[in-house]
């Protein structure tokens, strides 16, 4: 008697994960254990965390506050649309800032494209900025809807005024990613203090316009063009809504959708790109490298004079452009030169002697000449063997300053002039800037021979290395207060014209501010010179920390 075989039961295979709860999962997993790295890491997390709660409490009680105003909607709108900006541009400045959505690192996995895009949204909906996005964006709707109609609307608007913004902010990041993981991208990420900056003075500009009587009704044709504007279209359709213009509403809000599947569309073909295209970046390198004759300097080279002025001059510019703290400093110095004078100018609360700034900006980039160099130092010292070795490489360096210095702030100086009307003082204002400036260049070649330091180059946010803050510190402020007394005689002349009232005179500041500042830089670079030949060792130490 045989006894039939049990009967085998088959498993039946658990269901496959879906590729967005992956992605979440995989999102908070990345943030914990980011956070178990370091406590200071924690900290500031928690801490960013805190100031957000903190923030978003304070808007939401303002848009309370704003509800039933006149100027409501035209506030609420703006302020979404300022919003998206922010979205908009802060993968091009902080492109480290969520490491954990780098498409690039998708690349070797097999996901096809719309999946990933659903998933990598869902997945970016996850932190501190999309909550503080949509707590604004419930705000907004709470000072604005009014009515069955406006409720409904709200319903609709908040949440796709965080997803345009989030998508906005991945397909901008998914279709630079090769920009924001080269030089270039580092050296976006080393201006966005100054970005934050100018935004400061901005700001700061339309607070105050807008404390003015009638300072809002100046911002209702802005509000009317961004309300057409995704997301901030969205947040308009809810003040749509409540006035009764439901058909207005309705395309605003289809308005919105569409471009959450534009962006979509946009971000997927980015991705596509990403996957499947090599990258060029180093296409044709080798060939372009041969084919360039490296004897060749270019135009610049062929501008410059010869021997080694000319040489350490092209030198000096070329790492304006290329080295990313050196072109940092200078765009910072730039632009802080020419806000200054400009915006003060624009409130009328300016004069004309602000322009300085832009001389006094610059002036300082003299300050550590060799810092720059870091430990390739080494080889500009073994081109000095004597004084006049010395003190040709600091006059090339100076040179180099001048040539971006002297026509920038002749610009800022004439431009103010324009600004307040007061062409008439353009020459006295002149010669007191370039007499500033050749006191800058004179103090910041003894300091570079003196009080030399280290830049790091591998941080974007540390500009000294450490143990030489004190270094830093004596070099600039102590330059900048001897610079303002090697300045007196040319102040002294400017005020004694004023109060004697020598009017017709005054004109006479600008060639005796030019050939003072020249003189003063001349002695200066004389007075620098032979320290940096004696010291040639302890220049290369100093700026070798980094």
């Amino acid at each position: 008697m045989t006894t039939a075989p049990a009967p085998v039961t088959v498993a039946a295979a658990a269901p496959a994960p879906s590729l967005t709860s992956v992605f979440v999962r995989l999102k908070l997993s990345l943030l914990k254990n980011g956070l178990k790295q370091s406590g200071g890491r924690t900290a500031a997390y928690v801490a960013s965390i805190v100031v957000s709660v903190l923030f978003a409490v304070g808007m939401m009680l303002g848009f309370l506050l704003l509800r039933g105003h006149t100027d409501a909607a035209t506030v609420t709108v703006l302020l979404i649309g300022v919003i998206a900006l922010s979205w908009t541009v802060m993968p091009l400045f902080v492109p480290s800032g969520d490491e954990t959505l780098d498409p690039s690192r998708l690349v070797m996995l097999p996901l096809r494209p719309r999946p990933l895009v659903r998933a990598l949204l869902v997945a970016s909906l996850v932190g501190v900025g999309p909550v503080l996005t949509l707590c604004l964006a419930v705000g907004a709707a709470l000072a604005l809807a009014r009515g069955a109609a406006g409720v409904v609307v709200a319903v609709l608007a908040v949440p796709l005024v965080v997803v345009v913004c989030v998508a906005l902010s991945r397909a901008v990041a998914a279709a630079n990613v090769r920009l924001l993981t080269s030089r270039k991208g580092r050296d976006l990420a080393v201006l966005s203090g100054l970005v934050i900056a100018v935004g400061m003075q901005l700001v700061n500009f339309g607070a105050q316009r807008l404390s003015q009587a009638g300072g809002m009704s100046s911002l209702g044709p802005a509000a009317e063009v961004v309300g057409w504007l995704p997301p901030a279209s969205a947040v308009s359709a809810i003040d749509a809504a409540g006035d009764g213009d439901h058909l207005t509403a309705a395309a605003k809000l289809l308005l919105t959708a569409a471009a959450v599947a534009a962006l979509a569309h946009w971000w997927q073909r980015s991705l596509v790109r990403l996957m499947v295209e090599p990258d060029g970046s180093t296409i044709g390198a080798a060939s372009d490298a041969g084919a360039k004759d490296p004897s060749s300097s270019g135009l610049l080279g062929r501008l410059l004079p010869g021997g080694r002025t000319g040489t350490v001059m092209e030198r000096s510019l070329r790492y304006i452009w290329r080295d990313p703290k050196t072109k940092a400093a200078w765009v910072t110095s730039l632009a802080i030169g020419a806000i200054v004078p400009l915006f003060n100018a624009l409130q009328g609360t300016g004069t004309i002697y602000f322009a300085c700034f832009a001389s006094g900006m610059l002036g300082m980039l003299m300050y550590n000449q060799f810092g720059q160099d870091t430990s390739a130092f080494w080889m500009v010292a073994q081109t000095i063997s004597t004084k006049a070795d010395a003190y040709a490489e600091l006059r090339a360096r100076a040179l180099a300053l001048l040539t971006v210095t002297v026509p920038y702030t002749a610009l800022v100086t004439a431009v103010t002039a324009a600004i307040l009307g007061q062409w008439d003082r353009l020459p006295e204002a002149l010669g007191v800037a370039y007499a500033l400036l050749g006191a800058m260049m004179a103090t910041g070649a003894v300091a570079s021979a003196n009080f030399p330091y280290s830049i790091p180059q591998d941080s974007a946010y540390k500009n000294v290395a450490p143990g030489q803050g004190g270094l830093a510190w004596i070099s600039i402020f102590g330059g900048m207060l001897a610079a303002a007394l090697l300045s007196a005689p040319v102040l002294g002349l400017t005020l004694f014209l004023h109060l004697a009232d020598h009017e017709s005179l005054l004109w006479t500041l600008l060639p005796f501010g030019v050939l003072y500042g020249a003189l003063i830089t001349w002695a200066g670079l004389r007075a620098a010179a032979p320290r940096v030949a004696k010291r040639l060792p302890e220049i290369l130490a100093a700026v070798s920390k980094g």
